[in-house]
């Protein structure tokens, strides 16, 4: 058989589709409506007590419930088939809104640092117990929607995004809470952007981790948890495999990753066999998408020649 008809013939590819899953989706729905409600609450209680630190947490915790959209808009793209026009559907648009979320995340830091030494220039009175109050029923609902979040944060950039929102806004909250209890008692208002300073330092670390991983992957450099000699050490230590090259690696959305690689064999009637372990192994890693094309060594030596 001639050997660029056997290439064409024996290229592997090996294919996993990942998608969210129904319950994943309805925490998210159970999420938005739980966020809206708090929000509209902590809105009248701010236009009632005249309280602009109520009213500029409800508007912030509002960009949250866009964020919460975002993340079910990715899911939705992430299913999206192949067409003539995009290969790979519209997956790669689940690390744009990754993006995306990280970005929102750091205005939401660059708001409250503004407003911290705004309230240092000129301080405002608060009504402590209904400020505290108000922020206990948010810590309720930001602190639930992040534990519901909390387990699959962990595989996919979007839901780490929508995790790291609603964990800021719970410290956000029991900051407020914080600040009113001492403000109530001790009438000293100067505590509240303190607090605020340091809830903003605590949101900017881990935000930084989720705009790195995200610019990464928009950049299609290798995700997270992928370690690149480890995996060519798994195509090397697979059987009649002398060689590899054109290796490269990178994310097709926040929750699949693909591989293309050259494997030199000493005998393509094994092509078959070694590229079902290589797959395989690959796919104990978390490559899901797999392209492998056998050489031979002569044909790599010809290559390099070339």
């Amino acid at each position: 058989m001639d050997f660029h008809v056997y290439r064409k013939q024996g290229m592997a590819h090996h294919h996993q589709h990942t998608t969210p899953t129904q319950s994943l989706n309805g925490i998210f729905i159970f999420s938005i409506v739980l966020n809206v409600l708090f929000v509209l609450i902590e809105a009248g209680v701010g236009l009632w007590q005249d309280s602009l630190s109520l009213l500029s947490d409800a508007g912030h915790n509002l960009s949250d419930v866009f964020s919460l959209l975002l993340v079910l808009v990715a899911f939705r793209l992430a299913k999206v088939h192949s067409n003539e026009r995009y290969t790979y559907g519209y997956r790669k648009s689940t690390v744009l809104i990754s993006l995306l979320n990280a970005v929102i995340l750091l205005v939401a830091v660059g708001a409250i640092v503004i407003e911290s030494i705004h309230k240092f220039s000129e301080p405002a009175e608060v009504n402590g117990i209904a400020v505290s109050w108000t922020a206990g029923v948010g810590i309720l609902t930001n602190g639930l929607t992040a534990f519901l979040l909390m387990h699959g944060q962990k595989n996919d950039l979007n839901v780490r995004g929508a995790f790291l929102h609603m964990v800021a806004d719970t410290l956000v909250s029991v900051g407020v809470v914080i600040s009113g209890i001492i403000i109530y008692y001790t009438g000293w208002n100067m505590v509240d952007p303190i607090v605020s300073l340091i809830i903003a330092a605590v949101i900017l670390i881990s935000t930084w981790e989720l705009l790195s991983d995200s610019l990464r992957l928009a950049v299609d450099g290798i995700p997270d948890g992928v370690d690149k000699r480890e995996i060519e050490h798994v195509l090397l230590a697979a059987e009649h495999v002398k060689d590899i090259h054109h290796v490269h690696i990178w994310a097709i959305s926040t929750t699949e990753t693909a591989l293309t690689a050259h494997i030199v064999i000493n005998d393509l009637t094994h092509w078959t066999q070694v590229s079902e372990h290589i797959k395989h192994e690959l796919a104990e890693h978390g490559i899901t998408h797999a392209t492998l094309e056998p050489e031979t060594p002569d044909a790599m030596c010809h290559h390099k020649e070339c």
